[in-house]
């Protein structure tokens, strides 16, 4: 398939690594040095050789771009809400990369006036993105934050809505997170450790002085913290949280004092988590506090401590409660039972308690924007593997429903399409979810290409959505599977609990679990399996592509997190300190054998390896672009086949990938183009 094209190979230099007294040679360890003239070459030489390979693929990368293109609304926009005396919304125009933030006065009828256009701002830059957009409590400000270089780093800049001014105050090198105080004129912000990127102090703005002059008014001194500032719905507090897996913290602030003191509205413990929420004269909390699964609990402000939390919603052992949200009459509740989430509607005084009804086996259901408190009205967002983002607006009181918006999908018709729950029974006897979609003509006769996707980490839960640029593979025969494995959170804490530090291993187990049931239910066969995942799901397809690769036809790997124990050593990468009770701690010799067992780098071996495509930004700073270039290294030189492995660094971006519309489907185009190529060879 490419054996005109020859694979660059990477030199060998031999570094050791001791640790726990094991040596661990590593030939690549020069790959680090990111400023090297000879890293750069590698980079672009293996760029080069991926384009080789992938030349003749250019037309159907093409077609499937077209496609992609061509089903999306090219000049749209978002559903208005509104905010005191604005409707806000975004629209994009055809031909255009990037969005057009608008506002309105009062009414739709009025006039736009357009805040920022981006495609404007983007010009001059191979990646640009804006991110944290504020509006000013009078309506008359708009902060915002820019990143030109796709390392998240930005530059917060303020802009007068009604001249159109940018105001001097620049402030450098920050993150995009800021909120204002309700003076309209303190601006709060967060600042990231320079080497780490680990966001850890909360600074005071007031505009008109110089920027050297902000107030540090937190820091967060533990490394395995991160911390941030936002702004209670109401409007009556600023609030610092400082995070990380296992506890969180939160400080408050009367949001009309911002020279004020933030005190510590309860103190962190180690494994306690708890999120805040304000409303009438108190804190609402939502807390795993003798609750693995979370309670809701409400404290006077005043008195938040322990001693006067009253139990507004009490933990269940298989309901696991995600937040709330708040109205002046109503409290809606975000919970996911067996595996789905649920919106239920709780009035604060008297009867009428109801689940909102999705009536689809598989589906994502979301709280969307919501920033008015006296409504009746909750807008949420609805979506499926064979239902488009829908955004409705839904009357608490009547319960009626209005669809507001649906993605238009051009060409797209619901009927011609079947979404499924599966559960697969894992080595150990447990029942993972599967969601699935297909088109309705799709035969189980082992003789389709699969495309198997998970990320099982985080306790992030991957539900079942639409995509219009997944029907380039659908339409072509391919099914589509989301492995709900154990390391997210779709069945509860416990299912979190279970994928990670010394039970990690269980969340490659389940993805090869999984894969092996859709093959013995004749959904597709080894040959025209493949799988894919992203950053810590791209360390699950390195670790079952050492685990198991015989099961799999092709896989696909983003950002993959694959050099777990040395980068977990090194203090000074973003994903190491904060990620402890993640993965556990490699100083301490049990965790160090344990990843150091599974860690995809060291453990690529002499054996077959299914065809592979890697994909990273030279500029990633969560999963730095030398993983996956080590990574394809030492494959090169171990693995005994002459399958396809192919590295495609983005020189350009982060761990984000390109910025605008565009760019983002001709990656996808890309990677389908792999797949449908490798899948076309058993037809």
């Amino acid at each position: 398939m490419h054996l005109e094209h020859k694979p660059p190979h990477a030199r060998q230099a031999a570094t050791t690594l001791r640790d726990h007294g094991v040596e661990r040679v590593d030939p690549y360890y020069w790959l680090r040095e990111r400023e090297s003239d000879e890293v750069v070459e590698y980079l672009e030489a293996e760029n080069a050789y991926t384009e080789a390979v992938m030349e003749h693929t250019k037309p159907l990368q093409q077609t499937i771009f077209d496609e992609i293109k061509g089903r999306i609304k090219q000049t749209d926009n978002s559903v208005p809400y509104k905010k005191k005396n604005y409707y806000y919304y975004t629209r994009f125009e055809d031909g255009k990369a990037y969005p057009i933030y608008c506002r309105k006065h009062l009414s739709l009828d009025a006039p736009e006036q357009i805040m920022l256009d981006a495609n404007e701002m983007a010009k001059g830059h191979e990646f640009f993105a804006v991110r944290g957009l504020e509006v000013s409590p009078d309506e008359k400000l708009l902060a915002y934050a820019v990143d030109t270089r796709g390392r998240r780093i930005y530059d917060i800049q303020i802009k007068d809505l009604g001249s159109g001014e940018i105001l001097p105050d620049k402030i450098e090198d920050v993150t995009a997170n800021c909120t204002w105080a309700n003076d309209s004129r303190t601006l709060f912000y967060a600042r990231q450790d320079p080497v780490t990127l680990r966001s850890y102090q909360i600074h005071r703005h007031t505009l008109g002085r110089d920027t050297a002059s902000d107030v540090l008014v937190f820091e967060e001194s533990d490394e395995t913290f991160t911390c941030y500032c936002f702004k209670s719905k109401t409007d009556a507090f600023i609030m610092i949280g400082s995070f990380q897996t296992l506890s969180s913290e939160i400080r408050v602030l009367d949001a009309n004092q911002p020279e004020g003191t933030f005190r510590v509205l309860l103190p962190r413990e180690r494994e306690h988590e708890y999120s805040v929420d304000h409303f009438g004269d108190d804190f609402y909390i939502v807390t795993n506090d003798n609750a693995r699964n979370f309670r809701l609990v409400k404290t006077p402000v005043d008195a938040p401590g322990r001693e006067n939390w009253q139990e507004v919603i009490p933990h269940r052992a298989d309901v696991l409660l995600n937040g709330i949200e708040v109205f002046n009459d109503y409290m809606v509740v975000n919970e996911r039972k067996n595996g789905l989430i649920t919106l239920r509607i709780k009035p604060w005084v008297g009867e009428g308690a109801h689940d909102l009804d999705f009536g689809e086996p598989a589906y994502l259901a979301y709280v969307s924007t919501n920033e008015e408190l006296d409504s009746e009205t909750l807008r949420y967002g609805y979506t499926s593997m064979t239902t488009p983002n829908t955004i409705i607006d839904y009357n608490m009181r009547t319960r009626e429903k209005k669809i507001m918006k649906q993605d238009e999908v051009k060409g797209f018709k619901q009927e011609d399409y079947v979404t499924d729950r599966l559960h697969a029974e894992a080595r150990d006897g447990t029942r993972v979810p599967v969601s699935i979609v297909y088109r309705k003509e799709f035969k189980r006769d082992g003789k389709s290409p699969l495309l198997l996707y998970a990320y099982g980490s985080y306790g992030s839960s991957m539900d079942a959505t639409f995509s219009a640029a997944r029907l380039s593979l659908l339409d072509r025969g391919f099914a589509f599977a989301i492995a709900h494995v154990r390391g997210g959170q779709e069945l509860g804490r416990q299912w979190y609990e279970d994928g990670k530090l010394l039970k990690k291993k269980n969340t490659f187990t389940d993805f090869i679990d999984c894969g092996q049931y859709l093959v013995d239910q004749k959904y597709t066969s080894p040959d025209r399996l493949y799988a894919y995942g992203g950053s810590a799901g791209g360390l699950l397809i390195g670790a079952v592509a050492n685990m198991k690769p015989e099961l799999f036809d092709g896989m696909m790997a983003a950002v993959p997190f694959v050099d777990v124990v040395t980068t977990m050593l090194d203090e000074d990468i973003p994903l190491t300190t904060g990620e402890y009770d993640e993965w556990g701690n490699p100083n301490d010799k049990v965790y160090f054998d344990y990843m150091l067992s599974y860690s995809p780098y060291d453990n690529v071996k002499a054996q077959d390896y299914p065809h592979l495509l890697v994909t990273t930004g030279l500029h990633d700073s969560q999963v730095q672009y030398w993983e996956p270039a080590k990574w394809v290294a030492k494959l090169r030189t171990t693995k005994t086949d002459d399958n396809m492995i192919l590295l495609k660094t983005n020189m350009d971006a982060g761990h984000g990938g390109a910025s605008g519309r565009y760019k983002r489907y001709e990656e996808t185009a890309f990677r389908y183009a792999f797949l449908i190529n490798l899948a076309s060879r058993h037809q």
